[in-house]
Protein backbone atom coordinates (compact mmCIF):
# COMPACT_ATOMS: atom_id res chain seq x y z
CA UNK A 1 0.00 0.00 0.00
CA UNK A 2 1.51 3.13 -1.00
CA UNK A 3 2.26 6.41 1.35
CA UNK A 4 -0.64 8.32 -0.21
CA UNK A 5 -3.41 5.57 0.01
CA UNK A 6 -1.91 4.56 3.99
CA UNK A 7 -2.30 8.38 4.67
CA UNK A 8 -5.94 8.89 3.34
CA UNK A 9 -7.44 5.46 5.29
CA UNK A 10 -5.56 7.46 8.39
CA UNK A 11 -7.40 10.72 7.60
CA UNK A 12 -10.48 8.81 7.39
CA UNK A 13 -10.39 7.21 10.93
CA UNK A 14 -9.38 10.54 12.16
CA UNK A 15 -12.34 11.92 10.66
CA UNK A 16 -14.55 9.30 11.88
CA UNK A 17 -13.47 9.55 15.44
CA UNK A 18 -13.47 13.30 15.44
CA UNK A 19 -16.87 13.96 14.18
CA UNK A 20 -19.80 15.24 15.28
CA UNK A 21 -21.41 11.68 14.76
CA UNK A 22 -18.17 10.15 14.69
CA UNK A 23 -18.22 5.69 15.99
CA UNK A 24 -16.87 6.47 19.57
CA UNK A 25 -19.95 8.96 19.78
CA UNK A 26 -22.61 7.24 18.23
CA UNK A 27 -21.75 4.09 20.63
CA UNK A 28 -22.18 6.96 23.46
CA UNK A 29 -25.60 8.09 22.38
CA UNK A 30 -26.82 4.83 21.51
CA UNK A 31 -25.75 3.95 25.09
CA UNK A 32 -27.55 6.85 26.71
CA UNK A 33 -30.49 5.81 24.68
CA UNK A 34 -30.75 2.55 25.43
CA UNK A 35 -30.91 3.60 29.24
CA UNK A 36 -33.51 5.66 29.02
CA UNK A 37 -35.83 3.58 26.33
CA UNK A 38 -35.40 0.92 29.18
CA UNK A 39 -36.56 3.17 31.88
CA UNK A 40 -39.40 4.03 30.00
CA UNK A 41 -39.88 0.65 28.80
CA UNK A 42 -40.82 -0.24 32.51
CA UNK A 43 -42.53 2.47 33.18
CA UNK A 44 -44.61 2.15 30.61
CA UNK A 45 -45.41 -1.69 31.65
CA UNK A 46 -45.59 -0.86 34.94
CA UNK A 47 -48.21 2.13 34.73
CA UNK A 48 -49.83 -0.70 31.88
CA UNK A 49 -50.34 -3.32 34.52
CA UNK A 50 -51.65 -0.39 37.01
CA UNK A 51 -54.55 -0.05 34.38
CA UNK A 52 -55.27 -3.57 33.98
CA UNK A 53 -55.48 -4.25 37.78
CA UNK A 54 -58.43 -1.14 37.98
CA UNK A 55 -59.70 -2.45 35.44
CA UNK A 56 -60.14 -5.81 37.05
CA UNK A 57 -60.80 -4.06 40.29
CA UNK A 58 -63.63 -1.56 38.56
CA UNK A 59 -65.33 -4.92 36.74
CA UNK A 60 -65.82 -7.24 39.92
CA UNK A 61 -67.04 -4.39 41.92
CA UNK A 62 -69.60 -2.81 38.93
CA UNK A 63 -70.60 -7.06 39.17
CA UNK A 64 -70.91 -6.83 42.99
CA UNK A 65 -72.81 -3.41 42.97
CA UNK A 66 -74.72 -4.28 40.04
CA UNK A 67 -76.12 -7.72 42.17
CA UNK A 68 -77.04 -5.66 45.16
CA UNK A 69 -78.96 -3.21 42.55
CA UNK A 70 -80.78 -5.73 41.16
CA UNK A 71 -81.50 -7.12 44.90
CA UNK A 72 -83.13 -4.13 45.48
CA UNK A 73 -84.63 -3.46 42.24
CA UNK A 74 -86.70 -6.93 43.18
CA UNK A 75 -87.43 -5.74 46.77
CA UNK A 76 -88.49 -2.42 45.51
CA UNK A 77 -91.01 -4.11 43.30
CA UNK A 78 -92.01 -6.88 45.59
CA UNK A 79 -92.92 -3.46 48.19
CA UNK A 80 -94.54 -1.78 45.50
CA UNK A 81 -97.05 -4.76 44.62
CA UNK A 82 -97.56 -5.36 48.26
CA UNK A 83 -98.38 -1.33 48.66
CA UNK A 84 -100.61 -1.84 45.65
CA UNK A 85 -102.71 -4.84 47.06
CA UNK A 86 -102.85 -3.10 50.44
CA UNK A 87 -104.58 0.55 48.74
CA UNK A 88 -107.08 -2.42 47.33
CA UNK A 89 -107.92 -3.61 50.83
CA UNK A 90 -107.97 -0.13 52.00
CA UNK A 91 -109.98 1.01 49.19
CA UNK A 92 -112.63 -1.87 50.43
CA UNK A 93 -112.22 -0.24 53.85
CA UNK A 94 -113.23 3.21 52.88
CA UNK A 95 -116.31 1.77 51.17
CA UNK A 96 -117.45 0.08 54.26
CA UNK A 97 -116.93 2.98 56.77
CA UNK A 98 -119.06 5.28 53.62
CA UNK A 99 -121.96 2.82 53.89
CA UNK A 100 -121.72 2.54 57.23
CA UNK A 101 -121.82 6.29 57.28
CA UNK A 102 -124.57 7.03 54.92
CA UNK A 103 -127.16 4.36 56.67
CA UNK A 104 -126.10 6.07 60.47
CA UNK A 105 -123.88 3.47 61.51
CA UNK A 106 -121.80 6.08 63.41
CA UNK A 107 -120.35 3.37 65.73
CA UNK A 108 -119.81 0.75 63.15
CA UNK A 109 -118.11 3.45 60.76
CA UNK A 110 -115.89 4.24 64.08
CA UNK A 111 -114.76 0.82 64.13
CA UNK A 112 -113.95 -0.05 60.42
CA UNK A 113 -111.80 2.80 60.60
CA UNK A 114 -109.73 1.53 63.69
CA UNK A 115 -109.64 -1.84 61.94
CA UNK A 116 -108.36 0.59 59.20
CA UNK A 117 -105.43 2.49 60.68
CA UNK A 118 -104.37 -0.67 61.98
CA UNK A 119 -104.54 -2.77 58.51
CA UNK A 120 -102.13 0.91 57.63
CA UNK A 121 -99.70 0.49 60.29
CA UNK A 122 -99.18 -3.13 59.94
CA UNK A 123 -98.75 -3.74 56.31
CA UNK A 124 -98.36 -0.25 54.64
CA UNK A 125 -94.46 0.83 53.89
CA UNK A 126 -93.00 4.09 54.32
CA UNK A 127 -93.39 5.23 50.85
CA UNK A 128 -97.74 4.48 50.91
CA UNK A 129 -98.22 6.22 54.03
CA UNK A 130 -96.06 9.36 52.47
CA UNK A 131 -98.55 8.63 49.28
CA UNK A 132 -101.69 8.41 51.77
CA UNK A 133 -100.57 11.96 53.49
CA UNK A 134 -100.33 13.46 50.34
CA UNK A 135 -103.63 12.49 49.34
CA UNK A 136 -105.39 13.67 51.95
CA UNK A 137 -104.49 17.29 51.59
CA UNK A 138 -107.33 18.75 49.97
CA UNK A 139 -107.17 20.39 46.62
CA UNK A 140 -104.82 17.65 44.83
CA UNK A 141 -107.98 15.91 43.72
CA UNK A 142 -106.16 12.70 43.88
CA UNK A 143 -107.61 9.38 43.92
CA UNK A 144 -105.20 7.36 44.34
CA UNK A 145 -101.59 7.99 46.79
CA UNK A 146 -99.73 6.58 43.25
CA UNK A 147 -100.67 9.25 41.94
CA UNK A 148 -97.74 11.46 43.63
CA UNK A 149 -95.38 12.64 41.49
CA UNK A 150 -92.68 10.55 42.04
CA UNK A 151 -93.84 8.17 44.51
CA UNK A 152 -93.16 5.33 42.69
CA UNK A 153 -89.43 6.16 41.69
CA UNK A 154 -88.87 5.90 45.47
CA UNK A 155 -89.22 2.30 45.44
CA UNK A 156 -86.76 1.67 43.11
CA UNK A 157 -84.73 4.75 43.88
CA UNK A 158 -81.74 2.54 46.45
CA UNK A 159 -81.43 0.24 43.38
CA UNK A 160 -81.37 2.84 40.32
CA UNK A 161 -78.33 4.20 42.45
CA UNK A 162 -76.50 1.30 42.68
CA UNK A 163 -76.86 0.40 39.13
CA UNK A 164 -75.87 3.71 38.03
CA UNK A 165 -72.57 3.37 40.20
CA UNK A 166 -72.53 0.05 38.75
CA UNK A 167 -72.63 1.31 35.17
CA UNK A 168 -70.15 4.27 36.03
CA UNK A 169 -67.41 1.71 37.61
CA UNK A 170 -67.99 -0.34 34.45
CA UNK A 171 -67.60 2.61 32.03
CA UNK A 172 -64.17 2.84 34.35
CA UNK A 173 -63.02 -0.28 33.88
CA UNK A 174 -63.52 0.08 30.03
CA UNK A 175 -61.32 3.21 30.22
CA UNK A 176 -59.14 1.61 32.01
CA UNK A 177 -58.75 -1.28 29.61
CA UNK A 178 -58.53 0.99 26.84
CA UNK A 179 -55.83 3.11 28.68
CA UNK A 180 -54.10 -0.44 29.13
CA UNK A 181 -53.74 -1.11 25.67
CA UNK A 182 -52.62 1.99 24.78
CA UNK A 183 -49.55 1.62 27.26
CA UNK A 184 -49.11 -1.80 25.47
CA UNK A 185 -48.67 -0.06 22.09
CA UNK A 186 -46.05 1.92 23.90
CA UNK A 187 -44.49 -0.96 25.28
CA UNK A 188 -44.39 -2.37 21.98
CA UNK A 189 -42.63 0.54 19.90
CA UNK A 190 -40.31 1.19 22.56
CA UNK A 191 -39.19 -2.55 22.37
CA UNK A 192 -38.74 -1.86 18.52
CA UNK A 193 -36.36 0.73 19.64
CA UNK A 194 -34.49 -1.39 21.67
CA UNK A 195 -34.28 -4.01 18.90
CA UNK A 196 -32.83 -0.87 16.88
CA UNK A 197 -30.56 0.55 19.03
CA UNK A 198 -29.16 -3.29 19.76
CA UNK A 199 -28.15 -3.99 16.22
CA UNK A 200 -26.49 -0.27 15.41
CA UNK A 201 -23.21 -2.45 16.05
CA UNK A 202 -24.15 -5.00 12.74
CA UNK A 203 -24.01 -1.71 10.14
CA UNK A 204 -20.20 -1.45 9.42
CA UNK A 205 -20.88 1.71 7.63
CA UNK A 206 -21.03 4.88 9.51
CA UNK A 207 -23.89 6.21 7.32
CA UNK A 208 -26.18 3.04 8.13
CA UNK A 209 -25.15 3.69 12.05
CA UNK A 210 -26.64 7.26 11.36
CA UNK A 211 -30.07 6.89 9.73
CA UNK A 212 -30.94 3.82 12.14
CA UNK A 213 -30.14 6.15 15.38
CA UNK A 214 -31.87 8.58 13.74
CA UNK A 215 -35.22 6.61 13.25
CA UNK A 216 -34.91 5.00 16.62
CA UNK A 217 -34.88 8.37 18.26
CA UNK A 218 -37.73 9.68 16.49
CA UNK A 219 -39.63 6.42 17.40
CA UNK A 220 -38.83 6.59 20.99
CA UNK A 221 -39.75 10.60 21.45
CA UNK A 222 -43.02 9.80 19.26
CA UNK A 223 -43.64 7.22 21.31
CA UNK A 224 -43.22 9.23 24.53
CA UNK A 225 -45.49 11.95 23.29
CA UNK A 226 -47.85 9.39 23.01
CA UNK A 227 -47.85 8.10 26.04
CA UNK A 228 -47.64 11.47 27.89
CA UNK A 229 -51.52 11.71 26.03
CA UNK A 230 -52.76 8.94 27.75
CA UNK A 231 -54.37 9.53 31.76
CA UNK A 232 -52.54 7.88 34.06
CA UNK A 233 -54.62 5.50 36.47
CA UNK A 234 -56.89 6.73 38.87
CA UNK A 235 -56.13 8.30 41.86
CA UNK A 236 -52.01 7.24 40.82
CA UNK A 237 -49.82 8.60 43.48
CA UNK A 238 -46.08 7.94 43.32
CA UNK A 239 -45.19 9.42 46.75
CA UNK A 240 -47.75 6.22 47.99
CA UNK A 241 -45.38 3.63 47.35
CA UNK A 242 -42.80 5.04 49.34
CA UNK A 243 -44.85 5.44 52.40
CA UNK A 244 -44.35 2.74 55.50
Amino acid sequence: MSEEVKDKTKDEKETAKKGLFSESKIEMIVAIFLGITALLTAWATWIGSLHGGNQSTNYTKSNNIASEGNSEYNSGLQTYLSDLMAWNEMMNYYFDIEIANLNGRDDEAELIQEKLDAYVEQNCSDILAEGLDWIAQEGNGAESPFEMPGLVDKYFETANDLLAESQELLEQGQRDNANGDKYGLVTVIYSLVLFMLGIIGVFKKLPNRKIVLLISIIGLVLATIYMLTIPMPTDFSLTSYFKS
